[in-house]
């Protein structure tokens, strides 16, 4: 569930960025003197094509991790980096090992609420259930129901929706978003921008925290992001997570969505009104209010263990080789999964990821064309476990081959535009990073502008795999063609945005389209293509904005950098 559509963005505002202009290169810098930027956009767009239909084929059957669409896809991109002269990116392995465990329901499980008048709640139709915990049974047995507002403890805002309430044992249900979202208030968290508090990861790590056995998110649209078919489609069939010592045992035993309708009746049956409530979770002086209900459910689960893998590939740099831009993008889909009509249907994922996958092949493929130009190294990384939850770029962040301190910045790419050239380009964070500057000059040149974020509420900067480098300190970049088609228009790209968001997101239908004009997404690719050349022949390294919540994760491994006594530490 991420970044896919811009259904809003006749509301953006066209933007000027003010970068730390003293810490750029120079502008002569910014881009390859051999590289003609026409030729090699239209190359891009041709080496897009060449990837898509076989990354995006229903030979490589979804590319879901585990599975044997995995095999074929990493091996695909490890020959093909192979082809291009890269070298593997992990010491001698194109592979960094990322231990999983993938489960799966053996029985559809229903959740039965003991209320005033007993509740049974069917999956796929009123809730979606699910446990973290590696148990082939899970039983949730007439835990007591809480709701606490939207499930948030965070102290620099004055915050804490479990004030006052022992939730140990208990079901909590909770809002999704965050109240800045509901209220509107500028003052009020970020406002309409979601933080990482409005995340539904995040609720189910603070119930945790607060030793709930289960949580429920109450899915409202507007606020989640997406609709109710995105919460069923990515919550069936096989779930993957990162394997750990503990078994799972710090997870809530039962992570869940309840739809709005059943929700409402749920709080009825209590003599509450979910909408009164809602605007009461709203204040800090909110206090969590009981159901009157218990819920139980039994999970069966089926649970195999392996190994997915991030596919890596490095272009050493000649003079600070030790130093690395990274560029980033998921090569896994949902795979294959049942239909109403109880065949196997695949998931090619073609816009959702094997565009962004395929953009790691070209840019590794221009770049290894001026690598004797090269300072600094660059790292390919082909991410498993995203749509899981950003799984494989959060083990790499946990375990990265370059330190955090000596990765200068990151850029990631993810569903990109097949719709052709945009005048505008989104900046999705906008505000984050001295990388946006990089991005301006590079836009400037395609006489293209930058957008903010249209639908900030969204928190689609928390959605993808730069987050976790992010979490790590590292300056990203996540940006993309916005919807001004330069031929045909805003309304045209509006209307292609939001058919993708309902017919093709996360469903069947995200398959390959030779008639596709990626000339749109090769013109981003130059974008990243100039930004990471700018980082990989200077010696300077990007900072986060003094507004930026990863401040202090930089600050920290710069610290670290210096109490390694290195040579060269960022500023």
């Amino acid at each position: 569930m991420k970044h896919s559509t811009w259904l809003a963005l006749s509301m953006a505002c066209l933007i000027s960025l003010f970068g730390c202009e003293s810490n750029q290169p120079p502008a002569q810098n910014q881009s390859s003197d051999t590289t003609d930027p026409k030729a090699q956009i239209e190359t891009f767009a041709a080496d897009l094509h060449k990837h898509i239909a076989v990354l995006a084929s229903d030979d490589f059957e979804g590319r879901a991790p585990a599975t044997a669409g995995e095999e074929k896809t990493v091996n695909y991109l490890a020959a093909e980096f192979g082809k291009l002269g890269l070298i593997p990116g992990n010491n001698d392995s194109w592979f960094q090992q990322v231990p999983v465990v993938s489960a799966s329901l053996t029985a559809s499980p229903e959740m039965t609420i003991e209320s005033q008048e007993p509740m049974i709640l069917k999956a796929g139709v009123d809730v979606m259930l699910w446990s973290k915990r590696e148990q082939e049974r899970v039983v949730l047995e007439a835990s007591e129901m809480v709701f606490v507002g939207y499930g948030i403890v965070a102290p620099e805002y004055q915050w804490d929706d479990y004030a006052g309430v022992d939730v140990k044992g208990k079901t909590v249900v909770v809002l999704v978003n965050d109240p800045g979202y509901a209220t509107q208030d500028p003052a009020l968290f970020n406002g309409n921008a979601m933080t990482y508090y409005g995340r539904w990861t995040y609720k189910y790590e603070e119930a945790a925290r607060q030793g709930a056995a289960a949580v429920l998110i109450v899915h409202e649209t507007g606020a989640a992001g997406y609709p109710w078919e995105v919460v069923s489609g990515s919550w069936s069939g096989d779930q993957i997570s990162l394997a750990s010592e503990s078994k799972g045992a710090e997870r809530v035993a039962v992570e869940g969505w309840i739809t709005q309708a059943k929700a409402e009746t749920l709080f009825a049956q209590a003599g509450l009104d979910l909408k009164a409530l809602e605007q009461q979770a709203s204040s800090r002086s909110f206090k969590a209010q009981s159901l009157a209900a218990k819920a139980s459910v039994t999970l069966s689960l089926a649970l195999r263990y392996s190994e997915s893998r991030n596919v890596l590939a490095l272009i050493p740099g000649h003079k600070r080789s030790d130093e690395v831009v990274v560029y980033m993008a998921h090569w896994d889909h949902l795979g294959q999964k049942p239909g109403d009509d109880g065949q196997d249907h695949t998931f090619n994922g073609a816009v959702d990821n094997a565009t962004g996958t395929s953009a790691l092949l070209g840019l590794a493929k221009s770049f290894m064309a001026v690598e004797d130009q090269l300072q600094r190294s660059i790292l390919f990384v082909a991410v498993t476990a995203e749509e899981s939850g950003l799984l494989g770029s959060a083990y790499y962040s946990e375990h990265p081959v370059f330190k955090s301190y000596k990765t200068v910045g990151g850029i990631n790419m993810d569903a990109m535009n097949v719709n052709g050239p945009t005048k505008d380009v989104v900046v999705i964070g906008y505000g984050s990073s001295e990388m946006e500057g990089l991005l301006k000059t590079a836009a400037d040149k395609q006489q293209r502008q930058l957008v903010r974020e249209p639908t900030p509420e969204k928190g689609y900067f928390y959605r993808s795999d730069h987050f976790n480098l992010s979490k790590i300190g590292v300056p990203v970049l996540y940006a993309k063609g916005g919807l001004e088609n330069r031929e045909h228009g805003h309304s045209y790209g509006a209307a292609q945005a939001a058919d993708y968001g309902s017919h093709r997101y996360h469903k069947p239908g995200d398959e390959y389209d030779p008639s596709w004009n990626l000339l749109g997404a090769a013109e981003d690719m130059q974008l990243y293509y100039d930004v990471g050349y700018a980082l990989a022949v200077g010696d300077f390294f990007p900072k986060w904005f003094d507004t930026s919540e990863f401040n202090a994760a930089r600050s920290a491994a710069i610290a670290a950098c210096k109490a390694a006594k290195e040579q060269r530490c960022p500023n």
